[in-house]
């Protein structure tokens, strides 16, 4: 089964029909610039290109970079401002006539990264953070997803964790991988204090880097690269749009005993 999936940053709009059964893109992506500025009207136009680019008429599965509630945005830290409070689906939804269903962009690349990928079968407490134009998180507790986290927004040394050391940060200061891993380690040390995960998953655009700066970081979580990388955004907002059934399931735990039941003297039961 085939379901086009569509994923919204705030650089570029990359979109492909996704194979939900194998999690692979179903044809080579394609990906345009994020218009600027990235008014509701104009992505909304640009996301209808891509979709017809594939000729494509079915149902149609978007991220995007805000808190989404309702399928209305909440925030808008990598996008125009306008965005806030405006209804994504409904106005996507007006261009795409397959109709639309609307994810977060990190929730659906941990969606990705929990069905196909690093994550598969991974129980506990999962991290996937997505470094790009900002940083994404997605928090999964035995298999299901605990939506809308906005850890990027952390405050890390008086400013959101985002502002330097996401990759575009990354980019913009022209840092080593070595100083960048450590600006990095700082940010998921701050993480594993309060969320103590048993596995981080990095995504984004950095996944495609991960042998550059992965073995620098320092921190106690084991740490895996994506194993979608940039692809998990595109192959999640499909899974979504395709229904519970296609979502991460918790995995399979031994069944808990209960302790033989104890008599005290006499014979009777307390």
């Amino acid at each position: 089964m085939q379901v086009f999936g569509v994923d919204i940053g705030g650089t570029g709009i990359k979109g492909a029909p996704v194979d939900i059964d194998e999690g692979t893109l179903a044809a080579p992506r394609i990906r345009v610039p994020t218009p600027q500025p990235s008014l509701p009207g104009a992505i909304a136009k640009t996301v209808a290109d891509v979709v017809d680019h594939f000729g494509w008429t079915g149902p149609v599965g978007a991220t995007f970079p805000a808190v989404l509630k309702d399928g209305i945005a909440k925030t808008a830290a990598n996008v125009d401002p306008s965005w806030v409070d405006t209804d994504l689906a409904a106005t996507l939804g007006a261009v795409l006539p397959g109709g639309v269903t609307v994810i977060n962009d990190a929730d659906a690349a941990g969606i990705a990264e929990m069905t196909f990928g690093a994550g598969r079968d991974v129980g506990g407490v999962v991290l996937m953070t997505t470094f790009g134009t900002g940083i994404g998180t997605a928090l999964f507790l035995h298999g299901q997803l605990l939506a809308n986290t906005e850890f990027g927004h952390l405050e890390i040394g008086g400013s959101a964790a985002e502002a330097s050391a996401s990759e575009a940060a990354r980019e913009r200061e022209d840092l080593s991988w070595e100083k960048w891993a450590k600006r990095v380690s700082r940010y998921l040390s701050a993480l594993e204090a309060l969320l103590w995960p048993d596995l981080i998953i990095i995504g984004g655009g950095a996944s495609r880097k991960a042998d550059r700066f992965l073995d620098r970081l320092e921190i106690r979580t084991k740490v895996v690269p994506a194993q979608l990388q940039n692809n998990a955004g595109i192959v999640g907002a499909a899974l979504f749009a395709a229904g519970d059934q296609a979502r991460p399931k918790a995995p399979a735990r031994a069944p808990r005993r209960r302790p033989p039941a104890t008599r005290p003297p006499g014979g009777r039961r307390p």
